[in-house]
């Protein structure tokens, strides 16, 4: 499995909106994604930073998520706002 944690670092109020905007869609299009196991992009007590959790069932799986999303309107979106992501794979 492939997992991935992190931070979007919103800087603005403009950032905040655009996450709050396209956030929803993201997410129910990464749910319908074949090997998505989970997915979530959540609003931290500080609501400048949302946390993220994904877990995908392959490397393969992931790759087409990331593939998938850089050419969507979230990421047309939200591509300026900062990430801090790790991603590592999980034994089965």
């Amino acid at each position: 499995m492939i997992r991935l944690t992190g931070h979007l670092l919103c800087a603005s109020a403009e950032d905040l909106a655009i996450v709050q905007e396209h956030v929803g869609e993201h997410i129910r299009l990464t749910h319908q994604e074949p090997g998505c196991l989970s997915f979530e992009v959540v609003q931290t007590e500080d609501p400048m930073v949302w946390e993220v959790r994904e877990t995908f069932r392959t490397r393969a799986d992931f790759d087409a998520h990331q593939i998938r999303t850089r050419a969507s309107e979230w990421f047309a979106q939200s591509k300026d706002i900062p990430r801090a992501f790790r991603v590592e794979e999980i034994a089965d």
